[in-house]
């Protein structure tokens, strides 16, 4: 029982422990969050580690409501399709991936008014060292979903249960971003 639940909510005994050490990490101020104005935002760029699941998943939420997206992964090669078993959830709940194909960090192109959102603290703190990233504002995607979380541990290989629940934290935070950044929002 204590499995399914941890495995169901957290992904892995792994995935609650980074996710309370992430509570920690903001609560101490230590979460390499920079900020930005959220008027100068024009694009939203979700990063993970393979942009194979979370990321990809979060760029096309974000296109399919109408906003400017890109997203990279921090550890992959460019080319990579979506996870299959997370694109077939993700048709599932009515969300095409078939057409995603990943971009490596080397690859992405940062543009004036972009706002990077990881899924991971440890992901901002990759960012805000690489030259090319840490000037720019970044955030955690997770802090913009119902109910916030600080991190949205990785679903790739994890059970169904744990990677809708990843879907559903995700899909919840599109329309608060669409509120908050409406400069994202495609004409």
């Amino acid at each position: 029982m204590r499995d399914s639940f941890l495995s169901s909510r957290f992904g892995t005994a792994r995935g609650l422990v980074r996710l309370t050490l992430a509570y920690a990490e903001l609560g101490l101020g230590l979460g390499a969050v920079r900020a930005g104005e959220p008027e100068q935002v024009r694009r939203l760029v979700f990063v993970c580690h393979g942009n194979i699941c979370r990321s990809a998943f979060a760029e096309r939420l974000a296109r399919d409501a109408g906003m400017a997206a890109a997203s990279f992964g921090l550890s992959t090669a460019s080319g990579k399709p979506a996870h299959p078993p997370l694109a077939a959830l993700a048709a599932g709940r009515g969300h095409d991936l078939s057409a995603h194909l990943s971009t490596a960090q080397e690859d992405y192109e940062p543009l004036d008014g972009d706002l990077l959102l990881a899924m991971e603290t440890r992901h901002l703190r990759l960012l805000a060292r690489h030259p090319r990233f840490a000037p720019l504002p970044r955030g955690l995607l997770g802090l913009h979903c119902r109910p916030p979380v600080p991190h949205l541990h990785d679903p790739y290989r994890l059970s169904d249960a744990y990677t809708l629940a990843c879907l559903r934290r995700i899909e919840s935070a599109i329309p608060v971003l669409r509120r908050r950044y409406p400069g994202a929002v495609r004409a």
